[in-house]
């Protein structure tokens, strides 16, 4: 179990693979869908997620392109722990009224594939 949370616990990890699951994107994209992350600790989880090989960071050019993140082979699986993390915190949500819902921008209602 400490390998698993050392890789992808924490508050954010398995919010930025739910977003990649859903296609690559940029880093202000995953910042707009992970608000209220600042970009400190955005740059890190990613950094975090892509020692574990969970995700790729790929270069679109020469600087200042922007730089594309998306989820290795590796990282998708990782997925049923997501969709499983997803569904408990929605029926959790039911089961208390929404009384601890998070703000939209970090609502994830669509199922992972």
């Amino acid at each position: 179990m400490a390998a698993a949370f050392a890789a992808i616990g924490g508050k954010w990890k398995l919010t930025l693979v739910y977003w990649l699951a859903h296609g690559e994107s940029h880093f202000a994209g995953l910042r707009r869908r992970a608000a209220p992350i600042t970009a400190k600790v955005l740059a890190e989880q990613l950094r975090e997620l892509e020692a574990d090989g969970l995700v790729e960071r790929v270069e679109t050019g020469p600087v200042p392109a922007p730089v594309i993140y998306r989820l290795t082979p590796y990282g998708t699986t990782v997925l049923p722990v997501v969709e499983n993390v997803r569904a408990w915190g929605e029926v959790h949500l039911e089961r208390t009224q929404g009384e601890t819902a998070p703000g939209t921008a970090m609502s994830c209602a669509d199922a992972v594939a």
